[in-house]
């Protein structure tokens, strides 16, 4: 208990803001853990603590565990709280993105109800491990091994994961000593899901092979790329800057003097600002659009998702 309270302690040292923090609780043990952490750290460092579960409605007698993980937070102490149903059938993308769409949409609905401070996410270093595992299998660049962010936001909400250097076991052996009963998600140990299997099979296949630090290294490996591709943004935002022309588009010249790590975010960037969406901007669009700085030979258009066309004149790219 202590590493997970020393681990919310950390997040929620110094964050702004007067509203309360949301812990986003499904049951489960991490987040279970993460409750009760909270619950017991809030009150002392003088903010008050709210509790979302969300109800994806996905398996029988769904609504009735997040009216029993309410009522938990009530006795807790937790205000406000909420069990918030979502639809998640007729979503784009699969099942696991679909669900996790519908879960941060109502969790950012009710932090800007409730002018919250923070939401809580109760991911582990067991989840980060998986995330890099399931990211390098994808063909993932340095994006995608980067894992889950410790911070981000989401339509102006901090999202804030404070257990991502925090074991597995250490929130199963939280929820042991202060005698709760955490529940177990079936989806978690379906075979029919990519992470499940992973976390099944291939990580303690892993465990067995390279020993028990692997999962700590998988987690390392995702935050020291966390702080280079942060780097490498903040270097593409000022190329970008200085590649735009005065009639429009980008500069062939400026972005073929970039280093290709660079320019290809450039070009990543800029197909988002002309409107491709980000879930279907693929490395494949990239590629083309680069070819058209450094592969030049007359070449047709590039359709970006959406059907947006970017075409090379000259000594530009425009759209």
């Amino acid at each position: 208990m202590a590493a997970v309270r020393l681990a919310v302690r950390r997040a929620l040292t110094g964050l702004p803001g007067a509203g309360p923090v949301l812990v986003a609780c499904s049951g489960g043990a991490d987040s279970l853990a993460l409750a009760a952490a909270t619950a017991f750290l809030a009150p002392r460092l003088g903010r008050r603590a709210g509790l979302v579960t969300v109800d994806h409605g996905l398996q029988p007698g769904s609504a009735e565990r997040a009216g029993a993980v309410a009522a938990w937070a009530r006795e807790q102490g937790f205000d406000p709280v909420e069990a918030v149903p979502v639809r998640v059938p007729g979503r784009p993308g699969g099942p696991e993105a679909a669900a996790r769409a519908a879960r941060y949409e109502a969790l950012a609905d009710a932090a800007r109800r409730h002018d919250a401070a923070a939401v809580l996410l109760g991911h582990t270093r067991d989840d980060q491990a998986e995330t890099v595992l399931l990211a390098l299998a994808r063909g993932g660049g340095p994006r995608g091994l980067s894992g889950m962010p410790p911070r981000r936001d989401l339509a102006g909400v901090p999202l804030l994961r404070p257990l991502l250097d925090v074991a597995r076991a250490e929130t199963r052996a939280a929820c042991a000593a202060l005698g709760l009963r955490p529940w177990q998600d079936p989806h978690n140990t379906d075979p029919a899901y990519a992470r499940s299997r992973v976390r099944a099979d291939l990580l303690p296949a892993l465990v067995d092979a390279l020993g028990p630090g692997v999962v700590a290294n998988l987690a390392r490996t995702a935050r020291l790329l966390a702080a280079d591709t942060a780097a490498l943004d903040d270097l593409a935002g000022a190329a970008l800057a200085d590649a735009r022309c005065a009639e429009g588009g980008l500069s062939v010249d400026a972005l073929a003097a970039l280093p290709a790590a660079v320019r290809t975010r450039v070009l990543h960037a800029w197909a988002r600002e002309l409107g491709a969406a980000p879930a279907a901007l693929s490395q494949r669009h990239v590629a083309a659009l680069d070819a058209l700085v450094t592969d030049w030979h007359g070449q047709g258009p590039v359709h970006l998702p959406g059907g947006l066309p970017v075409r090379r004149r000259a000594n530009r790219l425009i759209r």
